[in-house]
């Protein structure tokens, strides 16, 4: 074994061998030891515990004793840290998600590192809070949130927001139909989709507005104007459409 391999194994714990070392040093060390006592220190601060949980090493133990540092954890940027680190269990991710703020938890949701089942979790409890946020909140969240929130936000029924939502990055056809086939959906968001550039143009979305009964005359006869014959004939095989949609289907077929 070579020198430095000898003195590797031979190594202790600084928290062992110097109980006065400074957290800073705890924070950097290599040992298991050293980050739970740094976790649990009194004077460990906001901007050395984010240094710690910007390791990817961390054992449960020292999330745990950082759980239970009551000081540091009233930090808002650590307890999101806590919540995304991906070494975090779930009994300690949990509860803590349900006290971040609602775009602390639209982080959470669009964080690549963070699991999918907690993912999920973040867009559920920041969705039961959407009742509770100003317009100018909705526009914000509705612009730049996770798809599932931004499907949410486009049946809050405020234009503002519809638009918003549409022009986020992230919203997809899929969401879109999702939010059409709920049973409240406003008017405003299928008079929009109607006219929107972009959405109005995807299939699945035309049949979705068709088979709305929010839809005006005015607007059936202009999605059915795009579509080719074969999807009219496929929607009046359906048994979902609203009472004289069918009829207005056959008489705009036959007159092709």
């Amino acid at each position: 074994m070579t020198h430095s391999g000898t003195q590797l194994r031979n190594a202790k714990p600084i928290s062992v061998t110097r109980p006065a070392a400074k957290v800073e040093e705890l924070v950097e060390s290599a040992f298991v030891e050293d980050l739970v006592v740094a976790a649990g220190h009194g004077m460990l601060n906001e901007d050395l515990a984010l240094a710690l949980l910007k390791r990817r090493d961390l054992s449960v133990s020292v999330l745990e004793a950082l759980m239970r540092n009551h000081v540091v954890m009233k930090h808002r940027k650590v307890l999101v840290s806590v919540v995304q680190h991906p070494r975090t269990p779930r009994h300690i991710a949990l509860p803590l998600l349900r006290r971040l703020f609602v775009f602390e938890l639209m982080h959470v949701a669009l964080e690549p590192a963070v699991a999918a089942d907690l993912k999920l979790l973040a867009e559920e409890v920041l969705i039961d809070k959407l009742e509770t946020l100003s317009l100018g909140e909705c526009i914000n969240l509705a612009r730049r949130s996770s798809t599932g929130v931004a499907g949410r936000l486009l049946l809050k029924g405020q234009t503002a927001v519809i638009e918003a939502a549409l022009q986020n990055s992230r919203m997809t056809e899929a969401s879109i139909v999702k939010s059409l086939g709920k049973n409240d959906v406003p008017a405003a968001l299928v008079s929009m989709l109607a006219e929107h550039p972009k959405w109005s143009l995807r299939r699945e979305i035309q049949t979705a507005i068709i088979r709305r009964p929010e839809a005006t005359e005015a607007i059936v006869l202009k999605i059915v104007a795009k579509l080719p014959k074969p999807a009219i004939v496929d929607l009046l095989e359906q048994q979902s459409l609203p009472e004289g949609r069918e009829e207005l289907l056959r008489t705009t077929l036959a007159e092709r």
